[in-house]
């Protein structure tokens, strides 16, 4: 993971659909990047590990729970990870063990299995390494596991942050 004066740093937040979890990381990282003051030193994006929600916006929950907290998640349009994101990205996210599984199993080499971490292993706090899925859940469900996700990526943004800034 290394930062570089000519091109930015970029990450891939990864979930199962890539309408609930991998998004909220994506916009809420893309925050702390731009509130810093290096939003154009950073590149988030977001990817599934399947393809049921290609081409579709955030699950509306998700959307709702994401204004509430002031961001904005509209422009979000699912996608699925393919190998090429290996080679564009710096940094590959999972939100959870199984993605972590799928990643690994799809890294084509060591280096693309190093770039694979965990988001919730970036938050010293955190009492799972898992951010459970809130798909099937309340609206309640969704505020709590962006609660999560807000906490693990300022964790994940102040680590790489030094290294960005010096890039600089």
């Amino acid at each position: 993971m290394t930062a570089s004066a000519t091109q930015p740093f970029r990450v891939v937040f990864v979930c199962s659909g890539n309408i609930c979890r991998s998004p909220m990381a994506d916009v809420v990282f893309r925050w702390f990047a731009d509130a810093s003051g290096l939003g154009r030193r950073v590149a988030s994006s977001s990817a599934a590990t399947g393809d049921w929600h290609v081409g579709e916006r955030a699950d509306s929950r998700t959307l709702e729970a994401l204004a509430r907290r002031g961001y904005d998640g509209s422009r979000h349009r699912a996608r699925q990870f393919t190998s090429s994101d290996f080679d564009r990205n710096d940094l590959v996210v999972a939100l959870d063990h199984s993605h972590e599984r799928v990643l690994r199993g799809w890294a084509r080499s060591e280096g693309d299995a190093d770039k694979i971490a965990l988001l919730m292993s970036f938050d010293s706090s955190a009492k799972s390494l898992d951010v459970p899925d809130p798909y099937y859940g309340s609206p309640a469900m969704f505020d709590e596991v962006l609660g999560m996700i807000e906490g693990a990526s300022r964790a994940l943004f102040r680590q790489l942050e030094p290294a960005i800034r010096s890039a600089v």
